[in-house]
């Protein structure tokens, strides 16, 4: 790699290790992301960015293989494009659940909306509940049903509570 794709990598690059594919990888996910270039291809790495941050990847050998311990996160605001990113980069790989899945090259990748982590982390615990088991079924992450299993879990505590509170005003006029 030259001095000068060096100097102008962001502080903190993902570096990928492949058994000599780094240019095919390369050319595989610029062609996949729409905001992406190939900086520099060499017998031994490929720099190349995608949506604004550099990777490099090197065709280190067989030695080191990719896992599920490191993955790359591709938020996607819209059904259509978790199906795009979903399709596109299982391509050759291993679709699995809850929206992860294994490139070509076996590098882990995840699929997910961002409303994912906002239903995830809502103070009701109902709701995060039911959010949560509607993923555990779901291979690609379908944003209708998670809204579905949020807005039931919802509609579930509002009948609760309105039977209670109902319960209670028959208790107080007892």
């Amino acid at each position: 790699m030259t001095p000068k794709v060096l100097s102008a990598m962001q502080k903190i690059t993902p570096f990928l290790w492949f058994d000599g594919r780094a240019e095919e990888a390369a050319r595989f996910y610029t062609s996949i992301f729409k905001k992406s270039k190939i900086h520099s291809i060499s017998p031994m790495s490929a720099v190349f960015e995608l949506e604004g941050m550099k990777f490099f990847a090197l065709n280190g050998g067989p030695q080191f293989k990719f896992n599920e311990a490191i993955s790359f996160f591709v938020s996607c605001q819209t059904q259509r494009e978790i199906d795009y990113f979903w399709e596109a980069l299982s391509a050759g790989g291993e679709k699995s659940r809850c929206g992860w899945l294994k490139d070509k090259f076996g590098v882990s990748w995840q699929i997910v909306p961002p409303i994912l982590g906002e239903y995830l982390s809502d103070p009701d615990e109902a709701k995060s509940q039911s959010v949560m088991q509607a993923m555990l079924k779901m291979t690609k992450l379908e944003i209708a049903g998670l809204k579905e299993a949020y807005a039931s879990a919802g509609r579930k505590a509002g009948k609760a509570r309105r039977q209670s509170d109902r319960g209670a005003r028959l208790t107080k006029r007892h």
